[in-house]
């Protein structure tokens, strides 16, 4: 493989005006087809099986107008002191306040008065609205309608606005932050403005090319709205690490005197190889989310994975292409007070990454025992991680969501926030009304995490008022008609704790337990549902797939990774070592998310359950990552060690003329996902914070420290491959060994006459 992509450099670098049109042309079409061809997204977010997920499919196949999985808004309104909802002209204005929330799209508005979810002491109402559409589905009107509700009201009422409708954006700009510290970090490196430039342009070319690509595709299939987000923080992320390498290789030829041309080949042909490798194993993580059985997951994988491997293509074809504009001005263009030396140049004697080698190999037992020890302390939190949806008490303090949260919760209850909707189904029930009625009652046998119990029939006034009386009978005859023709009725379950507290979703698995032997009585089927539950559902399902879905990308990585070092102990280390890299980044996210330590220094206002899906997509960033930093420093102590080094001294100079491109590619990551979790989103926040971690654990505790350190105490063993198992795998040949034989006997070819044919 060495042979052909030396070839393909070569080539690319020679046509590099038609590799630059091909490419260009490529942008284009993308670029017109997304603002041509693309479509809506949708999000309509299902895991097949899952119980609250039955009971919406139940609702809407019966009462298709019930709308049960569309956006909500809670109105939430404060008087001020001395008076209350109930006051004349405060009614009028709450009234009038509602009236113009009333946009085309609402299903149903329910006042505080006809609710009458009004707090004890009068002040605290709140309104409930249901659209027909989803959150994505709402028109301007609708968002415009509720972003002025709290500056439309009168009587000095305080509004604040709730629900899953008015979704506050993040700040953004994170993706700019990300693109001026990989510059910095690239012009630290090389000490070059050309040098530095060209990894920033061809990664943004990948990440334009692929997430225009995802949104052309939207026009012809059904693609969620969260799909470009892997494709284009991984696809930033390994453009930049991919072409760093090659771009450093390249540097090293032309410094050791190389034709341009053939610098571009020989930098393809070697660094080029472990580009491959690196991006096959991210693919193969990536298409792996597949396995997990949700739809937004799989979409997200395969969009990421498509876009790494053009990052791949771009970077086997475009770059060897710029290196034929720059050619020796890749060493030029030079910053004066910045002198980024030549790793793999030891005439100024011991490099920062030869003494730290030389320090890791002398020590090795000392070292690895005691980074161990390290991963082992910061990684130990996660033996309590909790994961959950994120709701709106997880939202900014300041944010009107959070407001409209904590007046809920502090004047209704925690629960409040988070209702079950138990769905009875009757259809196959001997007696309808008895199996509702024994629902409810066994719902109401829990007088200790539940806070209310609100029965699907309802309940005859108190009072003999005609109107309460009229009210109350059309009550009864809605209740009485869903039950004869949906064959369904609905009981409203309010719980003591928080949506996203442990004791919550304890309740949902007791409450599921205990209507068992209602199903078995009766004939009905009870669902607990609504978005508490359902929440609770997806962390479980999510928290199952995890180990399995870790399983399969590890397993899969292994085999590919012993094709590529013919090695057993190579790839044996490489996984465990990338477990310890999630393990430390999931432990760090947990302290500090869920148990709030240092929660101010991060800015975590509230600190909870972890993010449900945090753990995969940690997973499959991370590891792409991860084989980056493995394959770019242990490919080079292969290939010293295929040229004849001893076991410990290959690792040493390896490790030399790799460490660089790595701390580099690591500090890059790190300066970008830092940059997310210094952001107010509170699920951004956490991915950046755990990325980060992750990154800077993989980078120098891991791939710069144990790895070196293990492979010194396993000597020469570390390359050990029994003889049955080398002729059976493919000699793939990472380390160019083929390549470098090739080119000397055409070189010596070329200086020998009579090996010349005529």
């Amino acid at each position: 493989m060495a042979w052909h992509l030396y070839r393909l450099g070569r080539a690319a670098f020679r046509r590099r005006w038609i590799v630059l049109g091909i490419w260009l042309a490529a942008v284009v079409a993308a670029g017109v087809g997304a603002a041509t061809l693309s479509g809506d997204t949708q999000d309509e977010f299902e895991i097949p099986g899952i119980e609250s997920m039955q009971a919406f499919d139940l609702i809407k196949d019966r009462t298709p107008e019930a709308s049960p999985d569309g956006a909500t808004a809670q109105i939430v309104y404060q008087t001020p002191e001395g008076s209350t909802l109930t006051d004349p002209d405060v009614q009028q204005a709450v009234q009038k306040s509602l009236a113009e929330l009333d946009t085309e799209s609402v299903a149903s508005i329910t006042s505080p008065y006809d609710s009458q979810t009004i707090s004890e002491n009068g002040r605290v109402g709140v309104a409930d609205i249901r659209y027909d559409g989803n959150a994505l589905q709402l028109t301007h009107d609708d968002i415009s309608a509720l972003e002025d509700a709290p500056d439309d009201v009168g009587a000095d009422l305080r509004v604040e606005v709730g629900g899953d409708a008015l979704q506050e954006m993040p700040g953004g700009g994170e993706e700019v932050i990300g693109v001026v510290i990989a510059l910095f970090v690239l012009v630290i490196t090389f000490g070059s403005l050309i040098a530095a430039g060209m990894p920033l342009v061809t990664a943004l070319l990948g990440v334009g090319i692929g997430v225009a690509g995802i949104t052309t595709a939207t026009g012809f299939m059904d693609l969620g709205s969260s799909t470009p987000t892997l494709a284009t923080m991984l696809g930033l992320a390994v453009g930049i690490d991919y072409a760093l390498f090659i771009t450093s290789r390249f540097r090293h030829e032309i410094h050791i005197g190389r034709d341009p041309e053939e610098a571009a080949g020989r930098a393809v042909g070697t660094a080029g190889s472990a580009v491959v490798f690196a991006g096959l194993t991210v693919v193969v993580a990536l298409t792996g989310l597949s396995i997990v059985n949700i739809r937004f997951l799989t979409e997200m994988g395969i969009a990421a994975a498509i876009t790494v491997g053009v990052s791949v293509l771009i970077a086997l074809t475009l770059l060897p292409a710029l290196f034929g504009f720059a050619k020796h001005r890749i060493l030029g263009g030079k910053i004066p007070f910045l002198k980024a030396r030549d790793p793999e140049d030891t005439s100024g004697g011991r490099t920062m990454g030869r003494r730290w080698a030389d320090l890791i190999t002398h020590h090795k037992a000392w070292t690895f025992a005691v980074g161990l020890i390290v991963a082992a302390a910061v990684a130990f939190p996660m033996t309590d991680m909790k994961l959950a949806l994120p709701d709106n008490g997880s939202q900014p303090e300041d944010s009107s969501a959070r407001q409209a949260y904590d007046l809920i919760a502090d004047n209704f209850g925690a629960g409040t926030n988070g209702p079950l909707l138990v769905v009875v189904d009757t259809k196959n029930a001997d007696d309808p009304e008895a199996a509702v009625a024994a629902t409810t009652k066994a719902l109401q046998a829990d007088d200790k995490d539940v806070a209310a119990v609100v029965p699907a029939e309802p309940a005859p006034p108190q009072s003999d008022d005609p109107a309460a009386q009229q009210a109350y009978q059309k009550q009864l005859k809605a209740y009485q008609g869903q039950l004869q023709q949906a064959q369904y009725a609905t009981v409203t379950v309010v719980p003591d704790s928080g949506p996203a507290d442990a004791e919550t979703q304890q309740l949902v698995h007791d409450i599921r337990d205990r209507v068992q032997q209602v199903e078995d009585e009766t004939g009905a089927r009870v669902l607990v549902s609504g978005q508490t539950a359902l929440g609770i559902d997806v962390s479980d399902s999510l928290n199952d797939a995890f180990p399995k879905y870790l399983l399969v990308v590890v397993g899969l990585a292994f085999i590919l990774l012993t094709v590529v070092f013919r090695s057993l102990l190579v790839p044996l280390k490489a996984m465990l070592g990338f477990l310890v890299s999630v393990v430390v980044a999931l432990g760090a996210t947990v302290a500090v998310f869920q148990w709030g330590w240092l929660a101010d220094v991060i800015g975590v206002d509230n600190p909870g359950p972890i993010l449900s899906m945090l753990p995969l997509l940690l997973v499959g960033i991370l590891f792409g990552l991860a084989m980056d930093y493995e394959l770019f420093l242990v490919s080079r102590m292969r290939e010293e060690y295929v040229h004849g080094k001893p076991a410990k001294e290959s690792v040493v100079r390896g490790f030399q003329f790799g460490a660089r491109v790595v701390a580099a590619a690591a500090a890059i990551m790190i300066g970008v996902f830092g940059g997310f979790a210094l952001g107010d989103d509170a699920i951004i926040k956490s991915m950046g914070f755990g990325l980060a971690v992750g990154i800077l654990a993989d980078a120098f505790l891991v791939r710069m420290t144990l790895v070196p350190a293990f492979m010194a105490i396993a000597g020469e063993r570390m390359w050990w491959l029994p003889k049955w198992l080398s002729r059976i795998i493919p000699n793939v040949d990472i380390e160019g060994e083929s390549l470098r034989r090739r080119l000397e006997e055409e070189s010596t070819d070329d200086r020998d006459p009579a090996r010349v044919t005529t």
